[in-house]
């Protein structure tokens, strides 16, 4: 599996955001560290340049499935999206409806 987790930068006062204002960077950091930790070693997770959801962000694409995701700035939600990398069961209340 990989993920990707968008990290663009827009510019300060952009109507939609950017994922980078939202911490993604952190986020995906901290994912790495958990997926590394359990020993998922046929997961990578990257970063991205923008996914074109950045109102939605921090975002997130899975492959191969192509889950989106809105990424929770908390353990416990991190874990829910690590369930998905564990099981392939999308976490639900994380993805982004229409995606």
């Amino acid at each position: 599996m990989h993920v990707f987790v968008c990290t663009n930068q827009r510019a300060e006062g952009h109507p939609r955001g950017c994922c980078a204002d939202k911490r993604s960077l952190d986020i995906m950091t901290r994912l790495k560290r958990v997926a590394r930790a359990e020993g998922l070693d046929d997961v990578r997770v990257n970063k991205s340049g923008c996914l074109d959801h950045c109102e939605k962000g921090p975002s997130c694409v899975i492959y191969p499935e192509g889950t989106w995701y809105t990424l929770p700035d908390d353990d416990e939600g991190l874990g829910e999206i690590l369930n998905h990398l564990k099981s392939g069961e999308a976490a639900q209340e994380y993805t982004m409806v229409g995606e």
